[in-house]
């Protein structure tokens, strides 16, 4: 749903404008480009003609070519939102944190702070510039592309996790990242929300599909573990079999969650799209009404350029902030759960937080929403188990044999959020509820003990 609701809200400016304005070719010139008499200027108050490219869709063009420092910069800054501007001012964090992960390698404290508070703006870039890159190409292709781009940073930090062998640690993380958006994110969002406008709505629609699949996910990421519990309780095979067959069992079971992620992106984006065109609309048109000017868009490879810079930057922090968790788990006697099921996530979707709690001080409840759990779904059906898939490729016995309290975290918090989303209303009082079981969560995991090496 995080998808659609981009896809949704890149959509209005460009629809908003056809009820009023039209396209007409050029008398002269290039036969690739149409122009649009009706976009506003930079400042806000002229009207000016601007060249709509023909492999662009209109609401991404940027009516430029080419790659502008200035205006990059610029136009980077801003981002899409106030909560993205405040993740930029952590920008300076960034070269910091590289230089002392090279030039002091024994400040381990240091560099896992340094590093972790410079991946929030380098994920928020990539967010920002996989969202320009996606109103630029046709909708259901664009759709799937910023899913992709969304899910950059989890990915490459799960898959920095299974190379230095913190198994533990992915496993946490990968239903700390579920628990993270669904209960932390909801709950913040809910507060927010429900202080400025004290009842909030949202379409039931929304809620019900994706109530069902956080259902599904949760039910088929703890299928190995129940799995492990039942034949070790059994005595019918040895120990060593028994981790093998369970590896299987996770592989498998990762390529049907998989295969329902492919599912749900198909149902969201070919067969019923409308749904979701019909819930938005209108608060897309009540954004245009409360936004006027129009905002400067970053061009195609000026999008390419920040992805990859970005990118570049997460791998890079990523692989330099994993490598201080052996030290923060024994020396700073910081348990792996609490690293896994709280820290990780809480960095990693920081910037994708912060948008859908912007959204819901707008009160755009239905698009927040679909942010939030769109994340979740992605992350249970589809990052968890990729990064099952892609230990596979390295040779890694990576598995999805969660312990019982990550499972009955999991499912309590499955619960709770089904239960609030039931009437298609909230308020802060239900999200103060979410935000307080996230934070006993989080205590339980501080002083969940290691496993016995």
């Amino acid at each position: 749903m995080d998808g659609s609701a981009s896809r949704s809200r890149s959509k209005a400016p460009s629809r908003l404008r056809s009820r009023a304005s039209y396209r007409y070719s050029r008398s002269h010139g290039r036969k690739d480009e149409t122009y649009n008499p009706l976009l506003p200027s930079n400042d806000g108050t002229e009207i000016q003609r601007r060249a709509l490219t023909a492999q662009i869709q209109p609401a991404g063009e940027s009516g430029r070519k080419g790659i502008h420092l200035k205006k990059f910069l610029k136009i980077c800054w801003l981002s899409t939102s106030r909560a993205s501007r405040i993740c930029n001012i952590l920008w300076p964090v960034v070269p910091t944190a590289i230089a002392v992960t090279y030039s002091r390698t024994d400040l381990h404290l240091a560099i896992f702070v340094l590093n972790y508070l410079a991946m929030i703006p380098c994920a928020n870039l990539i967010g920002f510039a996989g969202q320009e890159f996606s109103r630029k190409l046709h909708k259901v292709f664009g759709v799937l592309v910023e899913t992709t781009l969304g899910s950059v940073v989890e990915v490459v930090m799960f898959i920095v996790l299974v190379k230095n062998n913190q198994f533990q640690v992915i496993q946490a993380a990968i239903l700390g990242s579920v628990l993270a958006t669904q209960l932390l994110c909801l709950g913040v969002c809910f507060v927010v929300g429900g202080i400025r406008h004290t009842e909030l709505e949202f379409s039931p629609v929304v809620a019900e599909i994706g109530s069902d699949l956080l259902l599904t996910a949760g039910f088929g990421l703890i299928i190995p573990a129940a799995f492990f519990t039942a034949v070790k309780a059994a005595g019918s095979v040895d120990i060593e079999t028994l981790h093998e067959k369970v590896v299987s069992v996770s592989r498998i079971t990762s390529c049907l969650l998989i295969i329902s992620y492919a599912v749900y992106i198909y149902f969201q984006t070919r067969t019923h799209e409308s749904i979701y065109d019909a819930i938005f609309e209108e608060e897309e048109e009540q954004e245009e009404e409360d936004e006027r000017e129009e905002k400067e868009k970053l061009t195609f490879t000026e999008c390419i350029v920040a992805l990859s810079i970005a990118i570049t930057l997460v791998t890079t922090i990523a692989t330099n902030l994993v490598e201080q968790i052996e030290f923060i788990v024994r020396e700073r006697r910081i348990s792996d759960s609490f690293v896994g099921l709280i820290l990780v996530p809480v960095v990693e979707k920081f910037a994708e937080h912060l948008g859908a709690i912007d959204e819901a001080w707008d009160n755009q409840m239905n698009m927040a929403l679909a942010h939030v759990l769109g994340a979740t779904i992605q992350t249970s059906l589809f990052n968890g188990p990729l990064v099952v898939l892609v230990g596979w490729v390295m040779n890694k016995n990576m598995d999805l044999n969660f312990d019982l309290f990550n499972i009955i975290v999991l499912i309590l918090g499955i619960l709770v959020v089904g239960n609030f989303l039931r009437d298609s209303k909230s308020n802060y009082l239900e999200g103060s509820l979410c935000v307080i079981v996230y934070l006993n969560i989080a205590v339980a995991a501080y002083f969940y003990p290691n496993p016995v090496e």
